[in-house]
């Protein structure tokens, strides 16, 4: 029990299990306590991973839980924007279409490639979550209508290249980092491989 109710496990649950209340002070027209709320649940994406790996705490359940909270608070940042500032969401409109129909594409092709859905912790995801959690701050405060075109476009490349990624290796490391990262570790691997199999021939 204790493996399961670890502390990065809980900090991912809370993700899921407190994201109705910001809804409800959204329709309660309570901005500051929406605005709070969002920051300290918003957080637990980053603290949740760092304290895993911080305290090797690293789990499929824990990787699992984190993937299912994104999926929700992705989803619930585009309605709260176009709940409060409708204007930035109607004007990106084409380009969140586009995002969310890569984003479920990005179920689908594992799904269908290695019989099993998850989604990856690529550089540009990762970025891409903070630039998507600081947005939805800055709204408060200024027009984030271009940055939320230059987030969505960040957000296809970096789901184009998680669906390449699982088209051409198949099942990966969650962790994984980028494309050319693993490609470059596949090269090194064949390397040594094929490095070590000629240092054998000659020593016959």
């Amino acid at each position: 029990m204790k493996k399961i109710l670890t502390v990065p496990n809980s900090l991912s649950l809370s993700r899921l299990v407190f994201l109705p209340s910001l809804y409800i002070f959204l329709w309660q027209d309570r901005p500051v306590h929406f605005f709070v709320s969002f920051t300290i649940l918003g957080s637990t994406d980053f603290f949740d991973g760092y304290l895993a790996r911080k305290w090797n705490q690293v789990s499929q359940l824990g990787k699992a839980l984190d993937t299912i909270a994104d999926m929700f608070f992705y989803i619930s940042v585009a309605y709260f924007l176009y709940y409060l500032y409708p204007q930035a969401i109607l004007s990106n409109r084409y380009f969140l279409i586009a995002a969310f129909s890569v984003y479920a594409l990005s179920f689908l092709v594992p799904l269908i490639r290695i019989k099993k859905v998850y989604t990856l912790h690529t550089r540009i995801l990762r970025s891409n979550a903070v630039f998507v959690y600081c947005m939805m701050l800055m709204s408060f405060f200024i027009n984030t209508s271009v940055l939320l075109s230059v987030i969505l476009i960040i957000f296809m490349i970096g789901f184009l290249e998680q669906i390449l990624i699982f088209i051409q290796f198949g099942a990966v490391n969650q962790d994984t980092k980028s494309y050319l990262s693993l490609s470059f570790e596949k090269q090194l691997k064949h390397w040594f491989i094929d490095h070590n199999v000629f240092t054998k021939k000659q020593s016959n």
